[in-house]
């Protein structure tokens, strides 16, 4: 558990011993960042702040949807962020706030062994250079909040750029008509469309969480509302953005899909010619064969009348699928 206190002369790291004479002080923000949630940290938490045990409860469990509970003195606050996994996948890195007046509690995880435990610091890290370096100087705990839902934000946006130069890739080489493996190809169109309809999913449902703390008045008025509102707005633009690309790359699938199936129509179609215009030789080779080639001599004369009449019936098949345009 790292505590923090930001203040006008920047941030400075505390012992968690001194969280409660920290929580007395008004001359600045009190925050603290939880990287794992254990049993050692759940006491300090609940004697300093006195957290519901529900909320407490799903900061130490995965929650699968984003969500929002108001309670008399904070607000607590469940999001996702996408990591891009292996084989396509998108983990939900999650990210917990209990937002006071003047302190902030973030909690992360828990996390899929596959991920990297870094991935679940990446916002506290961007918040962290901005206070060092003098660029954030928050007076209240929802403006460090704003600070760090901004950076969750740009990881999804930074994902869907990187979905949408996959998309582009695999357009450039449907157009251009080198598909190699149709198999692997398509099963790598269909991971990007799912990667892209996950970061949809997600900015969408972050959204309707914010405009939820609109509606109850999370941060009263003020520059409270102006931020969810734009912590809103993001979200939407997000999640219109994502699925753009989503549509546009289910617009690839269906031309390559449409492209392969022709193929195998007109395939289809000459085995189905080639079938019929071989079956009348099969037919009367069947019933003639046997009487027409013996043992003991060969009948000239019907033998060339048969073949005669077999090259007739194939000929005569040839041109009629012709005329119907099967070939």
């Amino acid at each position: 558990m790292d505590v923090r206190f930001v203040s006008e002369t920047g941030v400075q790291s505390c012992d968690p011993s001194e969280l409660p004479a920290l929580l007395a002080r008004i001359d600045g923000v009190v925050w603290v960042d939880v990287p794992v949630w254990d049993e050692q940290v759940e006491v300090p938490l609940r004697t300093a702040f006195g957290f519901h045990p529900l909320a407490m409860w799903d900061s130490a469990n995965r929650n699968k949807i984003p969500k929002v509970h108001r309670y008399d003195d904070h607000v607590f606050v469940v999001l996702h962020a996408p990591h891009p996994g292996a084989g396509g996948h998108i983990h939900y890195v999650e990210l917990d706030q209990f937002i006071g007046e003047r302190y902030l509690v973030t909690v992360h995880g828990p996390l899929n062994p596959a991920v990297d435990k870094a991935a679940a610091m990446m916002e506290v890290d961007a918040v962290l250079s901005r206070l060092v370096t003098g660029k954030l100087k928050p007076k209240k705990a929802f403006e460090l909040s704003y600070a760090l839902v901004t950076a969750l934000t740009n990881r999804l946006r930074n994902c869907t750029a990187e979905l949408t130069t996959d998309v582009s890739k695999l357009e450039q080489r449907v157009t251009g008509g080198h598909l190699g493996d149709p198999e692997e190809f398509l099963e790598g169109m269909f991971r990007v469309r799912h990667g892209l309809l996950t970061v949809s999913t997600m900015s969408a449902l972050s959204r309707e969480v914010y405009g939820r703390m609109l509606t109850i008045e999370a941060f009263g008025s003020g520059e409270g509302v102006l931020q969810l509102r734009d912590t809103a707005n993001q979200f939407s633009h997000l999640s219109v953005m994502a699925d753009s690309q989503k549509s546009f790359m289910q617009g690839i699938i269906e031309f390559y899909q449409a492209r392969t199936n022709t193929k195998m129509t007109v395939a289809a179609e000459r085995l189905a010619v080639i079938a019929a215009v071989t079956l009348p030789v099969t037919a009367v080779s069947s019933v003639l064969g046997m009487n027409l080639i013996v043992n003991n001599r060969t009948d000239g004369i019907l033998l060339a009348v048969t073949l005669a009449v077999m090259l007739a019936m194939s000929a005569m098949l040839l041109v009629w699928a012709r005329r119907k345009g099967w070939f």
